[in-house]
């Protein structure tokens, strides 16, 4: 984050890893779990908890508080301060333009003074794991420019020293002395002419502090790297869960001259090449939209209007997510509500859930639930393995905290990342089996016989609809989540190469015995609780029970024909639609947030609802997006906060009106893929998609034009993971051709 001055000039320094909290606060922390010698208690309560459910009248109990446990040192992730980039000069300013260029991943900034024109550029660097910000003037500086860092007032111990005459060292932790995460940056500044730089100590509030100033230079820029002592691999119980690794300076400056050996044209280069290859050239969507480059973008997003929209407003919003995920995503760590400034996806990701959720997890199974099999997580989870039931205090924490279907959901991905073609077998059977099969295995010993309705059926006691009240039992959208764990292992056991036969059966037992979350109530909406609940008027910002409709697929793909739940997929689908025009268009007191606009819009779009998507999404924008087009939770507050969600759920949801192929109940069911399913008037003209991905290790580029779809082209990874499979392609609500699709199969459809 930059200010983009051109006198004065503010960069927000972000490492993924500092946080406050942990076992750097407290070497006693326990990720939010009860001591282990409470478990026999709580055995006993969650025991009773279950039966007061399935006894009484309405199938609910009022708390869940024996539970629950205070989030102490839970921690929060915190900023590292700034650096302060300063020019003493009174020239008048003209020709000021600012931008964020996601064809190259550079911010920009060009004016200016008199005779004399200014660019600064900025980026960070994942091959070279560093940040750099670069001044460039037509003539030699005929003032002063200066970088320091400063430190926000949070943090402890900070100091700002020089290393040599270009390098300053800036180091601070995120508790008080004695306790707390460490971290540090180093950071070079060059010049062209070379060595027209100087480090200084100056007093400063009281305190003295490194300054580098620059004179009579035509370039500048400063290359910073920074790091803390947070280590993902020291989380187990092998390490005691201290995630404590070594103080960051050696690797730091180790590191740093290497960045600092290239010229700024060498590193500029290696991220550009970087940014084209994993961002720029693999996928582009185009609306058929001319940019208006006369208008700014928060002028766009003023005139923004939810009657008529503004489609290329809307696709720079689109590429704005895609590139969000990309910058934030791409270290240790995946990127929080905030996203974390530059730090491969996936890996992240994955090597997060197995090193922070799964040691813990395995606790949390053992003393909340008296199971010694598997992991669980709940609803809120830091980097240091908080993985138990929150305490949230005044509030009912069970609307909150008893969300023990956490991991279930996020083995959707896990399973997506080998169905898409991006995991390998080797990955499938080191990370992503250990993963869901642990998830599965503690649902297993989490299920119960329906005591309620006596129908034999299998379901989740207690469970909390997400964020919702009563705490009872059948949650549809547990239901929906475990189901799709239990048919992820059924369909991943052959590549897993594990050979427990028996788990695999006791699997497919419980899956055959299981509810499915799929039932339609009195006024003829997809039921949120098994038993009754639903209100016509619950506009709450949460859609879970429509999960399987998007952005999963117990729904979505629910068999044509079939009556797997004694219901037609028309049936379901009429209760999705009747649900979702209860559950109103975002706007309900509980939140205004972007987030829940931008999934309605896409189950509408998966629907088949073109124009009610559209709606929706211009809804969203107009209401829910800033003028630098972050997404606001609660808009209208005098004080609204930036959350990611929306950014990254706009992409989705838009993304979901062009394509979609969800996932099937098995490999022998054809995988429908389904082009334009949901487009707009407004963008029905021309556009096209080109390299979008799709389940089996498919790749997929079309265009369109009066809203027909022409030259479809369809190409098969060679991948050893790809199985042949039927495939379905429709249009239009009918099917343009159907094929079995090979590994290394390039196929043209004609529509």
């Amino acid at each position: 984050m930059v200010t983009g001055g051109t006198t004065d000039d503010i960069i927000q320094l972000n490492i993924e890893s500092f946080w406050s909290g942990g076992p750097f606060a407290n070497q006693s922390y326990t990720g939010g779990n009860p001591q282990a010698y409470n478990a026999a208690v709580l055995g006993d309560e969650l025991s009773g908890i279950r039966k007061a459910i399935f006894k009484s009248p309405i199938g609910e109990t009022h708390t869940l508080a024996p539970l629950t446990y205070p989030g102490l040192n839970y921690g929060s992730y915190s900023g590292n301060g700034l650096i302060a980039v300063s020019r003493n000069t009174t020239a008048k300013r003209s020709n000021y333009l600012r931008w964020l260029d996601l064809d190259s991943g550079l911010l920009k900034t060009a004016w200016s003074e008199g005779k004399a024109s200014f660019r600064r550029e900025y980026f960070c660097s994942y091959p070279t794991r560093s940040c750099t910000s670069y001044l460039k003037s037509d003539r030699p500086l005929a003032d002063t420019l200066s970088y320091s860092f400063v430190a926000l007032q949070a943090l402890k111990d900070t100091s700002a020293t020089c290393v040599d005459s270009s390098t300053i060292k800036y180091r601070g932790r995120s508790e008080d002395s004695g306790s707390g995460m460490s971290f540090e940056f180093l950071a070079k500044v060059k010049t062209v002419p070379r060595n027209m730089v100087q480090c200084q100590m100056i007093l400063s509030e009281g305190k003295k502090t490194a300054v580098l100033t620059v004179q009579h230079a035509t370039e500048s820029w400063i290359t910073w790297v920074g790091d803390t002592n947070y280590n993902i691999d020291a989380g187990g119980p092998e390490h005691d869960f201290s995630f404590k690794g070594p103080d960051p300076h050696a690797s730091l400056a180790r590191v740093l001259p290497m960045v600092a050996s290239l010229s700024y044209d060498e590193l500029r280069q290696i991220h550009l090449h970087d940014y084209y290859e994993g961002f720029s050239s693999k996928f582009s969507l185009d609306l058929g939209t001319i940019p208006n480059f006369s208008k700014s973008t928060k002028d766009q997003v003023a005139d923004y209007t939810r009657e008529k929209g503004n489609p290329h407003l809307e696709l720079v919003l689109f590429n704005y997510g895609r590139y969000l995920l990309f910058s934030s995503a791409r270290g240790t760590l995946p990127a929080n509500l905030q996203g974390i400034t530059d730090l491969d996806v996936t890996a992240s990701l994955w090597d997060y859930m197995a090193k922070t959720w799964i040691p813990r997890g395995q606790q949390t199974a053992k003393i909340l639930y008296n199971t010694t099999r598997g992991w669980v997580t709940h609803n809120e989870m830091n980097i240091f393995g908080h993985t138990g039931m929150k305490d949230w205090g005044p509030w009912e924490s069970a609307t909150w905290a008893n969300y023990p279907a956490a991991g279930a959901w996020m083995m959707t991905h896990v399973i997506d990342h080998l169905d898409y073609g991006s995991g390998s077998i080797e990955w499938w059977q080191k990370q992503g089996w250990p993963l869901v099969k642990g998830t599965a295995e503690f649902w297993l010993d989490n299920l119960f016989v329906d005591l309620f309705h006596n129908d034999g059926t299998m379901v989740v006691n207690p469970c909390n609809s997400p964020e919702q009240n009563p705490i009872t039992f059948g949650c549809a959208h547990f239901q929906q989540m475990i189901w799709e764990v239990f048919n992820g292992i059924e369909k991943g056991f052959e590549l897993s190469g594990d050979t427990d036969v028996a788990f695999l059966s006791e699997v497919r037992a419980k899956k055959a015995r299981l509810d499915r979350g799929l039932h339609i109530g009195s006024w003829g909406q997809l039921m949120e609780w098994k038993v009754e609940k639903d209100k016509k008027t619950d506009l709450h910002r949460h859609l879970s029970h429509l999960v399987g409709l998007y952005p999963s697929y117990s729904i979505a793909s629910y068999p044509e024909g079939g009556s797997v739940v004694g219901l037609s997929k028309s049936e379901l689908l009429k209760a999705a639609t009747t649900s979702l025009k209860h559950r109103g268009d975002g706007r309900g007191p509980d939140a205004d947030a972007g987030w829940e606009k931008v999934w309605r819009a896409a189950c509408w779009a998966q629907l088949g609802d073109g124009e009610k998507f559209y709606s929706v999404l211009k809804y969203a924008v107009y209401t829910n997006f800033g003028h630098n087009l972050f997404s606001l939770y609660e808009p209208r507050s005098s004080d609204p906060i930036f959350q990611i969600d929306a950014n990254l759920g706009v992409t989705g949801a838009m993304m979901n009106a062009l394509l979609q192929a969800p996932d099937t109940s098995s490999y022998d069911s054809p995988l429908v893929i389904t082009i334009l399913p949901a487009l707009p008037k407004a963008w029905s003209a021309r556009g096209s998609v080109k390299g979008a991905r799709l389940r089996g290790g498919i790749g997929i580029s079309f265009a369109w034009r009066d809203g027909r779809p022409h030259d479809v082209v369809l190409q098969f990874d060679r991948m050893k993971a790809y199985q042949s499979r039927e495939v379905n392609i429709v249009y239009n609500g009918r099917i343009v051709d159907s094929f079995v699709g090979e590994a290394g199969m390039v196929r043209k459809v004609k529509i």
